[in-house]
């Protein structure tokens, strides 16, 4: 194989905050694995969780340290090659880019979509979620009207866990509850309430008809979800506290759901441990999204028939993204009919 990547900027239209800051701005990673003459690709974005952190320098420093590994290999070995990565200790970010490329020079390889190779139903996918950032009541109320005249909007999901406290989460949740009357909402406080506030939140929010809470407490206080499970009449999601398949078991008694994300599990092969995993413990299953670009959530897009919900917008929030695959119809985002991921860069689009 021949392997080659190279960094490209984002800029977001709108800045996103959340709990643990905000963001405007990301570099990522463009991987290109070429064999018999097809060319795979895929994506690297950085993304940090507390003390864990995969910066654009590290994933560029790993790639570096595998591609004279990796290039002895077929694409046809995945096995082998996420032996290797495993082996290696390569972060995640890093194994998501390279498992996306090889699955995208399959699907090209047999001149298929990789949603329709593995026979699943692009009819079955919801829509996606749109996301509204921690804000003032009036930025929120803002925020939302752009995304409801950009695209029909079915389901907004709220960043809470605002550093002013629950009651400026609340002020915040109306205001975009009033603005998007109708509409269905879910909230996501990326673990920025401690237990007493998770469940005061969690009962307040039932009485609003918000469909669930995701990542209410910190990653790290995995042990107080039994209690908050017991207070809360809300479904409870979590993302940062679950990685990969192999923290599911632990979490199951005590959560309602997972957040798949691409970068987290270390690609589409660890995603679909994760589906299987999570439904046999009877979990809902969603995927999301860092600051992705088309591409990755383009890869992501090829399992959603087997998700609950979606939260796959990040894209849509780019001013300059250099690439196009996913389509969005009726609130809905879908992958596309073309080979593989779908997936075309805008310089080489006629």
């Amino acid at each position: 194989m021949q392997i080659k990547f190279q960094t490209f900027t984002v800029n977001k239209r709108f800045p996103l905050t959340i709990s643990r800051g905000t963001t405007a701005q990301t570099t990522n990673i463009w991987l290109q694995i070429t064999a018999e003459g097809i060319t795979g690709w895929g994506e690297a974005s950085p993304f940090g969780v507390g003390n864990h952190r995969q910066s654009t320098e590290k994933i560029q420093e790993n790639l570096q340290q595998i591609i004279p590994a990796l290039q002895k290999y077929s694409p046809w070995q995945r096995q082998e090659i996420e032996a290797l990565l495993e082996q290696m200790q390569i972060p995640s970010a890093v194994k998501a880019a390279v498992d996306m490329a090889l699955y995208d020079w399959l699907g090209k390889r047999v001149n298929l979509p990789l949603w329709q190779l593995w026979g699943l139903d692009r009819n079955a996918i919801v829509p996606t979620s749109v996301t509204i950032g921690i804000n003032s009541p009036a930025g929120a109320r803002a925020r939302t009207r752009d995304w409801l005249q950009f695209m029909d909007v079915q389901l907004l999901k709220v960043k809470l866990g605002s550093t002013e406290g629950i009651e400026a989460d609340q002020k915040m949740l109306l205001a975009v509850r009033e603005e998007a009357a109708g509409k269905d909402v879910f909230v996501d406080a990326n673990g920025g309430w401690n237990l007493m506030d998770a469940i005061n939140m969690c009962n307040w929010l039932a009485d609003l008809e918000i469909k669930y809470v995701e990542q209410p407490l910190v990653r790290g206080e995995e042990a107080n979800l039994a209690e908050l499970k017991k207070h809360s009449p809300l479904p409870i999601f979590v993302d940062e506290s679950c990685f990969t398949s192999a923290d599911i078991p632990q979490l199951a008694n005590y959560v309602d759901g997972i957040n798949i994300k691409l970068m987290k599990s270390g690609g589409i092969t660890e995603a679909m441990r994760m589906v299987n995993t999570a439904k046999a413990h009877n979990l809902q299953v969603m995927f999301g999204c860092y600051s992705d670009s088309c591409l990755a959530n383009t890869a992501a897009l090829q399992l959603a028939p087997l998700a609950d919900y979606l939260d796959l917008d990040s894209h849509l929030n780019l001013t300059d993204d250099p690439f196009t695959g996913a389509v969005v119809e009726n609130g809905r985002v879908l992958p596309n009919n073309l080979p593989g991921l779908g997936v075309k860069h805008c310089a080489s689009v006629a």
